[in-house]
């Protein structure tokens, strides 16, 4: 069922002695576009409330509520507290996600919950914790594990099911919370870390960036609880748009974090651009990191980082895990200092392109426009340069691409500085003109998408990127507290360049000089590795150009047994480059073939969008996530209590658990249907407009203007039909009648998106 939005509560006002039977009048008008608009997009609601639903009306009590199907009543919303304890030795990283669904109702509830993890993380193995009883979940074909989950919720029983909707997108769906009660459920995945100039890196994602989702055609696809409905460009869309708290209600959801970190070397420094941290300093060197605010939420990524002392980091490492299918292991070598000298002698195009949609609106955009300024100052007249902004449309600075003199950066600068965020998120707009595929041997041509990433058809944009990029080479940079980072670094290595994440405006210069000295120093093109055995299986199946201080991390399947050194060469510039790692004596690392599989997976997923047979595909990855129990696209973790607990006739209610809004996001311009174009200069392109699909937003901004206390929201659909939007504005220009004829008249609102 969809939900609609809710908010809190608009107190009465008196009545005057205004023609009261002209307002009544009105009031049955309204009435009927209502009943018209329910009629056609809303089932019958039941007669009777149930025994979760409370009157709204004179509502007293705070909290998070959602509507219920009896109308004048709401439901008090489940949350989700979140633990996470990650455990790092070396290049690998453990965590276990515990997730405790709250029921505050008096009726029995099946949660459902919509929440991210790492793009890379490897999830296998769930946990259901009820009271004192521990219930282990396997993985099954996705399709076998809906229709157990189903039949154990229907029979009473109490159960789990986590699935995947993208790498970094997953669903957990709780069934039979008892009333006033909770259920436990443990999550845990395995992933490798980043490592990039000089320092490792771990991201934890903690919840889900609204989506833009492009088309108008609603279809039947994946059902699910989201704002949005299915359409014919994304086809899940109600499965990856969880309702998101008003502005106005107090953040929800808790989130405490611990970091076990045991880096195998002696380190200069160990620091969260994100959070507040207390570190504890054990005697053996091991760290224990642990977020300082007892109140934190899950409304943005966490992010650690720590610095190997001076001459400490390692120059290879291989972990490896034995099992009866062979070694599989995880290789992680160093390239050499690359002098700035051997760079080529060709000079540079760059092409730039800013996001501009209404989810880049707060600290995204400023963010967004600092790194850009900053990236303009840095080129050299030598080098051309262009800037594309886009939202539903898109505009370029010049109509080609220009030398950097100072008066053409100075135009550039002022050119996006001026730049609004609001609207949609039209991608394929300004990849299509940046990504020409055009190779020009006189220059090495270089794009850098900035973006948050907040798109729901990335498969489609995979896609134009593997058919255009030509011999251009694409870097994106990640914007704000909680970017999609599955998009954007996924996009960099099809795009074969590197993906640079900025969370703050206090890391816009640090980051975006790495990304420049990446840009301008040369890479390792051309890398082959060459293993002990021929049969070896690695992953990535081609390594991407590298550049500086970015290592060649793989991991293999090989025979068992196998032992020999990995040898690896390519070019740094025009000069050759090699270097050799020993398989023999690698650190024991159980979880590797999970990784393994992961990385398979990827591979799988990424040759399918570039025109696999789908049906080939699927079975190819079902294959490899039930032989190693990973979650994938085809599989999902359900675990299933053998108790029946419901009493018979006890109705299960289902409830989409709210999350927050991203911290630094205004969630307002995020959803808003009206905006003011960039300024198009004298001589500046516009591009083909993309269309508009985003649902106007006056009903929220009525709801505010009279005072009510926003808690609970469905995010607008961004892809809502033309008739809807007129009669949407048909009722609010009414309501906007009576406020006028008579300022002493109030009436509670409800609003949001229809069912669908």
């Amino acid at each position: 069922m969809k939900q609609d939005a809710i908010w809190q509560r608009v107190e009465p006002a008196s009545t005057s002695c205004f023609d009261r039977a002209a307002v009544r009048g009105a009031l049955l008008i309204l009435m009927g576009l209502a009943m018209v608009l329910a009629c056609v997009t809303v089932p019958a609601r039941p007669a009777a409330a149930s025994e979760a639903e409370i009157p709204y009306a004179g509502m007293d009590d705070g909290g998070l509520f959602l509507p219920s199907e009896t109308p004048g009543y709401v439901v008090p919303a489940t949350t989700v507290d979140t633990g996470v304890v990650i455990d790092v030795s070396g290049l690998v990283a453990r965590a276990t996600v515990t997730q405790r669904f709250v029921n505050p109702t008096d009726a029995w509830v099946e949660g459902v919950y919509v929440f991210p993890l790492p793009e890379t993380a490897a999830v296998d193995r769930l946990r259901m914790v009820i009271g004192d009883r521990t219930v282990e979940g396997e993985v099954q074909e996705r399709e076998a594990a809906q229709h157990a989950y189903e039949t154990a919720a229907a029979a009473g029983q109490q159960a789990s099911l986590v699935s995947q909707e993208r790498p970094n997108i997953f669903t957990n769906a709780v069934a039979n919370i008892p009333p006033q009660g909770e259920i436990t459920v443990e999550i845990a995945y395995q992933q490798t870390l980043a490592f990039d100039q000089g320092a490792f890196s771990l991201r934890f994602p903690s919840v889900v960036l609204p989506r833009y989702i492009p088309g108008n055609q609603p279809i039947a696809g994946e059902p699910g609880h989201g704002w949005s409905f299915n359409t014919t460009q994304v086809p899940d869309a109600e499965r990856i748009t969880p309702p998101v708290a008003a502005p106005a209600s107090q953040p929800i959801n808790p989130l405490q974090l611990t970091v076990n970190l045991n880096a195998g070397f002696p380190l200069a420094s160990a620091y969260s651009p994100t959070h507040d941290l207390t570190i504890t300093e054990h005697p053996d060197g091991r760290l224990t990191l642990a977020l300082a605010d007892s109140q934190a939420w899950t409304d943005r990524d966490f992010e650690l980082v720590w610095e190997p002392a001076p001459r400490a980091a390692p120059s290879a490492g291989v972990f490896s895990e034995r099992r009866d299918d062979g070694d599989y292991h995880l290789v992680l070598l160093m390239p050499p200092e690359l002098a700035a000298a051997q760079a080529s002698a060709l000079p540079r195009e760059v092409v730039f392109i800013i996001d501009t949609s209404g989810s880049m609106a707060g600290q995204s955009i400023v963010q967004a426009q600092e790194a850009l300024t900053w990236a303009l100052e840095r080129l050299s007249p030598e080098e051309r340069f262009n800037v594309i902004a886009f939202n539903s449309a898109a505009w370029r600075l010049f109509p080609a691409a220009r030398p950097a003199t100072a008066d053409a950066v100075a135009e550039g600068q002022r050119f996006v500085r001026a730049l609004n965020a609001a609207r949609g998120t039209e991608m394929s707009l300004a990849l299509d003109q940046a990504l020409d595929g055009v190779a020009d041997p006189a220059r090495i041509r270089q794009v850098v998408f900035i973006t948050d990433g907040s798109v729901g058809n990335e498969a489609a944009l995979f896609s134009l990127i593997h058919d255009r990029l030509g011999d251009s080479r694409l870097f994106t940079v990640g914007i704000g507290s909680a970017p999609n980072s599955f998009f954007m670094r996924e996009a960099a290595e099809i795009g074969r360049g590197s993906f640079t994440h900025i969370g703050s405006t206090d890391t816009v210069a640090e980051r975006m000089s790495g990304l420049f000295t990446k840009l301008e120093t040369p890479a390792l093109t051309g890398i082959r590795m060459d293993w002990p055995d021929a049969s070896a299986e690695a992953y990535p199946a081609t390594i991407p150009d590298l550049y500086a201080g970015e290592p060649v991390v793989t991991t293999v399947r090989l025979p068992a047994g196998t032992t020999g050194p990995l040898s690896v060469t390519g070019m740094a510039g025009d000069q050759p480059w090699s270097a050799e790692a020993s398989l023999a004596g690698a650190s024991d690392a159980p979880g590797i073939a999970g990784l393994w599989a992961r990385d398979r997976i990827t591979e799988l997923e990424r040759r399918r969008y570039q025109g696999a047979d789908p049906v080939e595909t699927r079975e190819q990855i079902l294959e490899v996530a039930l032989r190693h129990q990973i979650v994938s696209r085809y599989t999902s973790l359900v675990a299933i209590d053998d108790a029946v607990v419901r009493p018979p006739g006890a109705a299960l209610d289902t409830q989409a658990v709210p999350t927050n809004m991203p911290e630094g996001v205004d969630m307002e311009m995020a959803t808003a249907d009206s905006y003011a174009p960039p300024p198009v200069p004298s001589g500046h392109a516009q591009l083909a407009p993309g269309a508009n699909t985003l649902q106007p937003i006056d009903a929220i901004r009525a709801m505010a203007q009279s005072g009510a206390a926003a808690v609970g929201v469905q995010l607008p659909a961004t892809a809502t039909p033309a008739p809807l939007h007129l009669l949407i504005g048909a009722t609010l220009l009414l309501m906007a009648v009576l406020f006028a004829a008579d300022r002493h008249w109030a009436v509670r609102l409800r609003t949001g998106r229809p069912r669908r």
